[in-house]
């Protein structure tokens, strides 16, 4: 079984992208106004619990980009449906073989 694999850009982003401003923990990390998550590497069973905590965790503002292996309509369907409005949603990549989708937090 592979890691989960979450990191700050999108795979092939240019590595010199501006930081965004610090957070109030202490863990040693920075915000970033975008994360991406590559939803291919987590187990089906708790892939949309998964995804949904993440999104939760996103401030207004920021961005989620989600790579998936297919078109998520369903997991879109749930969000607007549990979460009408709250995520503005941008496909920057539509397939055949893998889609990347921005869910941007807009409250």
């Amino acid at each position: 079984m592979e890691p989960i694999v979450l990191s700050s850009s999108r795979p092939g982003a240019a590595e010199h992208e501006a930081p965004a401003e610090a957070h109030a923990c202490a863990c040693g990390h920075e915000d970033e106004e975008k994360i991406v998550l590559d939803s291919r590497t987590i187990p089906h069973a708790i892939r949309h619990a998964t995804i949904f905590g993440a999104l939760g965790a996103i401030k207004p503002g920021f961005a989620l980009d989600l790579i998936a292996s297919h078109n998520p309509l369903p997991l879109l369907g749930q969000l607007e449906s549990s979460r009408p409005g709250e995520f503005l949603i941008s496909y920057l990549e539509n397939g055949p073989e893998t889609w990347t989708i921005r869910l941007t937090r807009a409250n």
